[in-house]
């Protein structure tokens, strides 16, 4: 009789890539048009008016290049570091880096509205089959919905790894299951920690503590309330899902309303799937409440005010035109806002190699060097159908890549080989999903910024990430980082055609 191993094994997990463009060598379309042309327009200079001409014609053509595809390990180019300096440049001279708003602001209606990509956005309520109030929120610039959940993760701690894979497991099936979902644009989790104030903490105890309790264990309870904020941190998480207005390519664009009737039939089959994810109870988040994190994150302290009104029974009421902050300016690494001071960062590089559950960890843990930090993971899924002609046109390019020289790079065969185990596992039914990270770290003292800067530097280094500060957009990245469902490349004026190929 066989013996059965009953010894635990530790997956992994990896094979992100990067999808590139087909061209010559390392080249993309981009640099090999260039050195086509150029090579064309310097014979025919040859030809026409001589030799010294022909080589300057060669000479700008190899420049191009250059300047266009020798890139840094974030992927930036020399001309894409020159047009966001200039970029930046060009908005502070305009001003456009400067934020003022409320009665004494620069708005004529005289409201604390948010400040660039959610300036024109708009915050209805509806209730969902269950009769639960959601938020949704509407950005007419690019006619997106976004609907956000509020979850109570249960933590890795004391868990089996066995369930912590089941976990990974469902939380794959629930992202690649996102890509069926009519009119589902993005998806993205926002994990945030801050210091706890401890008034839920007073609020709940003081609620359960029996009036014929003996008086030693009352007053070491009242103890524990007492002492318990310090140090302490409090760690939230939201899933926030952006839907577009038109079901398919083509349709009618509906009106908020027609959104809201859809949504609210979807929303519990979404939040019940979420649950098997390790997220805990997954519930719509009201208006309310969206409100009071947008606040909170512009202005921290007013966290301080929210939860005591909370303990008292008394909530702070809040609208939408209300929560923006009063004052704002960016800079060419951060980002202040009302009382305090913000950097962010945006993933440039995921990790190589293979990886556990567990890699996340530490960037995602709280940290006693930053006041209030958030992680968020932005996701797009694809569909079916263009998936499959992603990973196709994809593993084409690699292969001409490999093919195109006299001898191919180790680089480009591991790029191969990744292309290929890609196709066959979306062949067989596994889900494509492009992603990304925003890391915000928030301090309400201008001299902790350092220390708030290396502490994440450092962890996002044990996370195997590569993070590279958000230079010259700092007030988008902050946006970007709450649970708003921003899209960001269809705030971009570029094509993603031309993106694609750089």
């Amino acid at each position: 009789m066989a013996a059965i191993n009953t010894e635990y094994k530790e997956p992994s997990y990896g094979n992100w890539r990067v999808p590139r463009s087909a061209g010559l060598g390392s080249l993309g379309a981009i640099g090999t048009g260039i050195v086509m042309t150029g090579l064309l327009a310097g014979i025919i200079t040859f030809a026409i008016w001589g030799l010294l001409p022909g080589l300057s014609v060669l000479a700008v053509a190899g420049l191009l290049v250059l300047l266009l595809t020798v890139k840094d390990k974030h992927g930036q180019s020399i001309v894409d570091r020159f047009a966001t300096r200039m970029n930046f440049r060009l908005a502070r001279s305009a001003g456009t880096n400067l934020y003022r708003s409320g009665p004494l602001g620069v708005t004529e209606w005289g409201m604390f509205q948010l400040p660039g990509l959610a300036a024109k956005s708009r915050l209805y309520e509806f209730n969902d089959s269950y009769n639960r109030p959601f938020a949704m929120l509407h950005v007419p610039t690019t006619n997106h919905f976004t609907v956000v959940f509020s979850t109570e993760p249960d933590g890795a701690s004391l868990v089996d790894p066995e369930q912590v894979d089941a976990w990974v497991a469902n939380w794959g099936g629930w992202i690649a299951g996102l890509g069926d979902e009519a009119g589902l644009e993005a998806a993205a989790v926002t994990v945030e920690t801050a210091p706890d104030s401890g008034y839920r903490l007073r609020n709940e105890v003081e609620m359960n503590i029996h009036p014929d309790a003996p008086e030693a264990a009352k007053a070491i309870l009242r103890e524990v309330v007492r002492t318990y904020p310090e140090g302490s941190a409090t760690v939230r998480a939201w899933v926030s899902l952006t839907f577009t207005a038109a079901l398919r390519s083509g349709s009618r664009k509906r009106e908020p309303e027609e959104v809201a009737r859809d949504l609210a039939s979807r929303i519990p089959g979404l939040g019940a799937r979420l649950q098997t994810t390790g997220a805990g109870i997954a519930r719509p988040m009201s208006a309310q409440e969206l409100c009071e994190v947008v606040r909170i994150a512009y202005d921290p302290p007013a966290a301080l005010i929210i939860d005591e009104a909370h303990a008292a029974g008394s909530p702070v009421a809040l609208t939408w035109s209300e929560v923006g902050p009063s004052a704002t300016q960016a800079s060419w690494d951060d980002y202040r806002h009302d009382s305090a001071f913000s950097v962010s960062w945006t993933m440039t590089g995921a990790p190589r190699g293979s990886v556990n559950s567990s890699v996340l960890s530490r960037l995602l843990a709280p940290h006693g060097d930053i006041d209030r930090k958030r992680v968020s993971l932005l996701y797009r899924p694809m569909d079916s159908a263009r998936a499959a002609a992603v990973v196709e046109r994809d593993q084409n390019n690699a292969n001409v890549r490999i093919t195109s020289g006299g001898r191919p790079s180790a680089r480009a065969l591991v790029d191969a080989r990744s292309a290929a185990q890609t196709a066959q596992e979306e062949a067989q039914g596994a889900g494509l999903v492009n992603f990304g990270m925003v890391v915000t770290a928030t301090v309400t003292d201008p001299a902790r910024l350092p220390d708030a800067v290396a502490a994440v530097e450092q962890t996002s280094g044990t996370a195997r990430v590569l993070l590279r500060r958000a230079y010259g957009s700092q007030d988008t990245a902050f946006a970007a980082s709450l649970p708003l469902g921003l899209v960001l490349p269809k705030h971009i004026l570029l094509p993603t055609e031309i993106r694609e190929a750089l």
